[in-house]
């Protein structure tokens, strides 16, 4: 999977190059050529870092399947984080492949991770459930504070049919 990136950015670049090189564009075209290159870069390292399986920044399922947890709590050098492996629950069924997410930190939530994790540990499977926060104010001009509240509870035991 990283050799067909690899040759694809070599593929850009060079084309880059060339016209900026080879053509008899404007200079202001050639600018734009760079500076929408260099914007495209930024973009695709993102999207690149989620193939890889960085944790995502996106919200939480709005129901899922508590897997795994890995609480960095904050220091002087480091703001911490929650990392959360979930499978996503769609149509009453787990999803195929779990996801990992990156969550900012809280206490409330780190509490309510530990619990649910000791009870994983245990046996017992936690269902999950992300509700948007209500915003207040003009929040909606502040890309990015999609804060969510996340539950925890007990997975229902499946109802097996009668024989």
């Amino acid at each position: 999977m990283t050799l067909p990136i690899i040759l694809s950015f070599t593929a850009l670049l060079l084309l880059c190059t060339l016209a900026l090189l080879q053509s008899r564009w404007p200079t202001w075209l050639r600018g734009l050529l760079v500076v929408g290159v260099s914007c495209f870069y930024f973009y695709a390292e993102t999207a690149i870092h989620t193939l890889w399986g960085w944790p995502s920044g996106d919200p939480l399922p709005e129901r899922f399947v508590l897997l795994a947890a890995v609480i960095e709590e904050p220091s002087s050098k480091r703001e911490g984080a929650l990392y959360v492996w979930v499978n996503a629950v769609e149509g009453g069924k787990p999803a195929a492949q779990p996801r990992a997410f990156q969550l900012p930190y809280s206490k409330d939530l780190h509490g309510l991770l530990n619990e649910g994790l000791k009870k994983v540990r245990n046996g017992i499977s936690q269902l999950g459930t992300a509700e948007a926060k209500p915003r207040k104010g003009l929040a909606w001009l502040r890309p990015g504070s999609d804060e969510q509240q996340v539950k925890l509870r007990d997975m229902p035991l499946p109802q097996l049919p009668e024989k």
